[in-house]
C-alpha cells in the first residue's frame, strides 16, 4: 500500500478543508496537516515528528524566507517601491495604454522583490487600476490586467515560493540554477504580457491620456535613480556565484575555495535590506522606541509565513521518511506516461489548487510531490522546480476564489465575475502553456548554476 501517497492526500485535504471550508489560517492548517501526516508513521509517530522538526530547525531555507518577508516589509515602509513606480510612470505615462504597460512592468519589479501576488495587486493596482479607468479602459478589463499581472509576484525570483521549493529539493538543484531558470521563464511571461497589453490597446481602441499627474523624466530619474540600486542586492550574490565572474573568483583567486559556501537565498535578502537601509536612511527612525516600533511592525507578516514554512518543510521531511519518492516512482512506472503528459497533468493540478490557495500554500501542499513526479520520469530537477513555480504563479488569474481578483476588482469597482473568462483565456491558459513548454524543453531556460 502506498502509505506515503495516502498521507500526502490526507495532508492536502486537511489544508484545503481547514483553509477554504473553515476559513481558518493556512498556518493553522499546516500545523494540523503536519500532525495528520505524522500519524501515518504509527508507533513511530512521535519519533518521526521530532526528527522532522529537528531537521527543519537546521534548514537555512526557513531563515532565508523570513529574511525575504522582512525585506519586503522594509522596502514598503521606506517608500522605495513608490519611487521606482514613479520612474516607470514617467517613461510610459504618456503613451497609449501607458498605465497597463506600467502595471505589467511594475508588477514584475514588485514581484521580484515581494514575491506576493495579492500584495502585488494591491500596491501596484492601487495606482494603475484607477489610472486605466480614467484613460478609457473598461473596469472589467482594468481589473483583468491588474489581477493577471499580479502573478508576477511568484513568477519572478526571489520569492517565498521559490525558497520553499528549494527546501523540498535539498541537494537536487542549486539555488543559482533555479534562480536563473525562474528568471528566464519569468521574462517569457513579461514578454507575453507586454504583447497582450498591445493587443488590448488595439482591440479596445485605447487613446493616450492624462489619467494621473506624471512626473517629468528628469524629476522621476532624480528620485528613482538611487532606489533602483536596491536591485544590486540581488545582482551581486548572483554575479559572484554564477557566470564568468564566479568562474574567475573560483579559479584565479585565493577565495575560490570559499565560493561554494555562499548561499544566494541567504545573501539576497541581507544585501537588499542593507541597500534599503542606506537608500531610505532618512526614513529610518533614529530613536530606540522608533526602531522598536519599526521592527515590531514586521511581526504580523513574519509569524504566519514562518509557521507555514516551518511545518511545510517538517511535513515534507515526514513524507520523505514514509517513502514518498518510492511510492511516486512505483506508481508512475505502472502508468508509463509520456513526459509531456505528466508535465501537463502536474501543471493543471498545481493551477487548480492555486485558485483557492495562495501560491505559497500551493507549493507547500503539493510542490514536493509535483517535483518528484516529474523527476521520476526524467525531467531535470531544475526544470521540475521551475514548472511548479510557474504553474503556482497562476494564483492571481485562477477564478473564482483567487484573492488578487477581488482586490483588483475592488480597486476599479468592477464586478469580479466579469473578469473570470478573460482571466482564464488571456492569462491562466497561456501561463499554463508556458509552464508545459518549459518543462518539455521547447522554451529553453538555463539549468547550470
Amino acid at each position: 500500500m502506498p502509505i506515503a501517497l495516502i498521507a500526502l492526500l490526507v495532508f492536502i485535504a486537511v489544508l484545503i478543508v481547514w483553509n477554504v471550508a473553515f476559513k481558518r489560517s493556512m498556518s493553522e492548517a499546516m500545523i494540523i496537516g503536519f500532525i495528520a501526516t505524522c500519524l501515518f508513521a504509527g508507533p513511530q509517530a512521535l519519533t518521526v515528528a521530532w526528527d522532522g522538526i529537528a531537521s527543519t530547525t537546521e534548514n537555512e531555507v526557513v531563515y532565508a524566507a523570513l529574511g525575504f518577508v522582512f525585506m519586503t516589509y522594509l522596502i514598503d515602509q521606506l517608500g522605495i517601491m513608490q519611487k521606482i513606480l514613479d520612474l516607470l510612470n514617467s517613461v510610459f505615462g504618456k503613451v497609449r495604454g501607458g498605465p497597463a504597460y506600467v502595471d505589467t512592468l511594475a508588477s514584475s519589479v514588485m514581484g521580484a522583490l515581494s514575491g506576493s501576488n495579492s500584495g502585488n495587486a494591491a500596491s501596484t493596482g492601487a495606482i494603475t487600476g484607477p489610472w486605466m479607468v480614467k484613460e478609457g479602459w473598461k473596469p472589467s478589463r482594468a481589473a483583468t490586467v491588474v489581477a493577471g499581472n499580479s502573478a508576477m509576484g511568484a513568477a519572478l525570483p526571489p520569492s517565498t515560493s521559490m525558497v520553499i521549493m528549494l527546501g523540498f529539493a535539498g541537494g537536487l538543484a542549486s539555488t543559482g540554477s533555479v534562480y536563473l531558470a525562474l528568471l528566464v521563464s519569468g521574462l517569457y511571461q513579461v514578454f507575453y504580457r507586454l504583447l497582450l497589453i498591445t493587443y488590448f490597446v488595439w482591440r479596445d481602441n485605447i487613446k493616450a491620456g492624462n489619467g494621473i499627474d506624471v512626473l517629468s523624466k528628469g524629476q522621476a530619474w532624480k528620485q528613482g535613480r538611487v532606489p533602483i540600486l536596491i536591485y544590486l542586492g540581488a545582482l551581486i550574490p548572483i554575479a559572484v556565484t554564477i557566470g564568468p565572474l564566479a568562474s574567475f573568483l573560483e579559479n584565479a583567486t585565493e577565495v575560490g575555495d570559499a565560493m561554494g559556501d555562499i548561499s544566494i537565498i541567504t545573501w539576497i535578502p541581507i544585501l537588499i535590506i542593507l541597500f534599503a537601509v542606506l537608500i531610505g536612511w532618512k526614513k529610518i527612525p533614529k530613536t530606540r522606541r522608533g526602531l522598536y516600533e519599526l521592527i515590531a511592525g514586521s511581526i504580523p507578516r513574519l509569524a504566519p509565513i514562518g509557521v507555514l514554512l516551518f511545518f511545510a518543510i517538517a511535513a515534507s521531511s515526514v513524507l520523505t521518511e514514509l517513502g514518498l519518492a518510492r511510492d511516486i516512482e512505483s506508481t508512475l512506472n505502472g502508468l508509463d506516461l509520456p513526459k509531456w503528459v505528466l508535465v501537463a497533468i502536474v501543471v493543471v493540478l498545481v493551477a487548480l489548487i492555486a485558485g483557492p490557495l495562495s501560491s505559497t500554500a500551493t507549493v507547500s501542499a503539493i510542490g514536493q510531490v509535483s517535483m518528484l513526479s516529474m523527476i521520476a520520469v526524467g525531467i531535470d530537477p531544475v526544470l521540475a522546480i521551475t514548472v511548479v513555480l510557474i504553474a503556482a504563479s497562476t494564483e492571481g488569474s485562477s477564478p473564482p476564489a483567487s484573492a488578487p481578483i477581488f482586490i483588483a476588482s475592488g480597486i476599479v469597482k468592477a464586478r469580479p465575475e466579469t473578469t473570470f473568462v478573460p482571466l482564464i483565456v488571456y492569462y491562466l491558459l497561456p501561463v499554463m502553456l508556458i509552464a508545459v513548454l518549459v518543462g518539455i524543453g521547447v522554451l529553453p531556460v538555463p539549468m547550470q548554476g
